[in-house]
């Protein structure tokens, strides 16, 4: 690693974000969704031999010594707290699914600024989808500029839902809605595509960890969309306990409707 100090600028940052994105669908090719040994941590998380390598080609390729980091795969290193630039990555969001062989799983990369999201790249090997983006330079889908839903209603929208949340009947509440719900896996992949536009919102109603959310959000920032917490509480990154209530996301025209939406929302179990 570069022991001189980075120069942040957004093409430097960006070209630093696709490499870690190119070394992991790599490693990710060794393996087999569907049929991958797993291993469970506290609860019943589980992960694998893929989590854990691409985590260390993504610390190997992204980190550079004045910056900090914080991986679901990593030991917390309270160093972070100190830096002003701080990687926030999930090697494997979506875990479950990839060893279920559910082609929604994705590799996840933000950074941020004091706190703020500045960039963000989210890959998904299986689909060929790739987002990254800046806050300084836009989104891009597959190399192709891209932006956020331009709805300016709820009525017809698509809205991506958890699939673990639905079968926990968390989702009954907003049946018979005027949108459709769409059961989806990882929520940085509902988040990339809701960045690019390809649905219009999301939402999570149980909390989230930073590594989960902190590069979609920047993807939708990037792209002109809207976020917030659950309860709508000021988002920030790199905190000391690094879990968020949960994740409001959404085209920048659905802001109100959906903040209204779910307002009132009966929460999931782990706020229980």
């Amino acid at each position: 690693m570069n022991s001189t100090s980075t120069t942040h600028t957004a093409t430097e940052v960006l070209a630093r974000i696709q490499e870690a994105l190119d070394a992991a669908r790599t490693i990710f090719a060794r393996f087999t969704p569907g049929d991958v040994a797993t291993r469970f941590k506290a609860g019943d998380d589980p992960v694998t031999e893929a989590d854990t390598q691409v985590d260390a080609a993504l610390r190997k390729i992204l980190l550079r010594p004045e910056e900090g980091w914080l991986s679901e795969e990593s030991v917390d290193d309270p160093v972070r707290l100190e830096r002003e630039w701080v990687w926030i990555v999930d090697p494997l969001d979506g875990t479950r699914e990839f060893v279920e062989g559910i082609p929604e799983w994705c590799v996840s990369i933000g950074l941020v600024r004091n706190g703020e999201p500045y960039a963000g790249g989210i890959c998904n090997p299986v689909t060929g989808e790739v987002f990254v983006g800046s806050v300084d330079t836009g989104l891009t889908q597959n190399g192709k500029p891209a932006l956020s839903s331009q709805r300016t209603s709820m009525v017809g929208a698509v809205v991506l839902a958890s699939r673990s949340e639905i079968k926990r009947g968390e989702w009954e509440q907003f049946e018979g809605k005027s949108f459709e719900v769409k059961h989806t896996g990882s929520v940085a992949y509902k988040l990339g595509c809701v960045a690019a536009g390809l649905a219009d919102a999301t939402w999570t109603l149980t909390p989230k960890h930073e590594w989960d959310v902190a590069a979609g959000v920047a993807l939708i920032l990037s792209a002109g969309g809207f976020v917030s917490t659950l309860d709508q509480s000021p988002l920030r990154f790199n905190n000391r306990k690094p879990k968020l209530t949960g994740l409001i996301a959404g085209g920048a025209g659905l802001k109100a409707e959906i903040l209204e939406l779910t307002r009132n929302a009966k929460l999931g179990q782990s706020h229980r």
